[in-house]
């Protein structure tokens, strides 16, 4: 399905391998700042468990998600969602159930997860890599005005070139070519400026929808 090639599959690798890496010392300096600012053992002992508490249960689902055990990630990101939906462990929690939810055709379960991923998510953008693969997901369900819903505000730069992709082949699909090839070259045009930040195949498949649409 288009919610999840290989690049954007290798982008979300790369932030959980950085979140496994990092997601202690980030948590550390949170929980750093909140002992400043409250200055009480019981906050200490409490900020002490929800981190302890919430890297627990992402390990489970990190697991989960490599054995492929769609019923057990399931259960237990709806577990760390409900007690810590207010960290990055929990949207990326989101996001590797909404992938493997998706790989099990159950793309109504995936769409939920996306959804509020993108809407309640803590990371800005982990909220912008699940609108854009929220919608693909609507894009493939042919629910082209929700597509061009999700994709309406404007994200991080980073994700600028992959936005306005999107929306050309939301807008192509809905018949607008028009509106496609404007969204095709302001894709191009946010790839040039970013430099080699996008990989070579998006750039080329970028440029070929442009120019299949008499773009420059």
């Amino acid at each position: 399905m288009a919610a999840y090639d290989l690049e954007e599959q290798e982008q979300l690798s790369a932030i959980k391998a950085w979140w496994e890496k990092n997601g202690n010392r980030v948590t550390g300096a949170a929980l750093a700042l909140a002992l400043v600012v409250a200055g009480t053992t019981g906050w200490r002992a409490y900020q002490a468990r929800q981190a302890a508490e919430s890297g627990a249960i992402y390990g489970a689902v990190a697991q989960a998600d490599q054995s492929k055990d769609v019923a057990k990630l399931r259960v237990l990101t709806d577990e760390i969602i409900s007690k810590h939906g207010d960290t990055a462990a929990a949207e990326l929690a989101a996001l590797l159930s909404a992938k493997a939810e998706i790989d099990s055709g159950d793309g109504k379960a995936a769409r939920s997860r996306l959804e509020w991923a993108a809407s309640k998510g803590a990371d800005p953008l982990l909220r912008d890599l699940a609108r854009l693969r929220l919608a693909s997901v609507q894009l493939d369900e042919k629910d082209y005005a929700a597509a061009l819903k999700t994709l309406e505000a404007a994200p991080a730069q980073a994700f600028t070139a992959r936005f306005e992709d999107l929306r050309g082949d939301v807008l192509f699909a809905k018949g607008e070519q028009e509106a496609a090839r404007d969204a095709y070259k302001k894709a191009a045009d946010a790839i040039a400026l970013q430099g080699g930040q996008q990989s070579a195949g998006f750039r080329s498949a970028v440029q070929t929808k442009l120019e299949a649409l008499g773009g420059a």
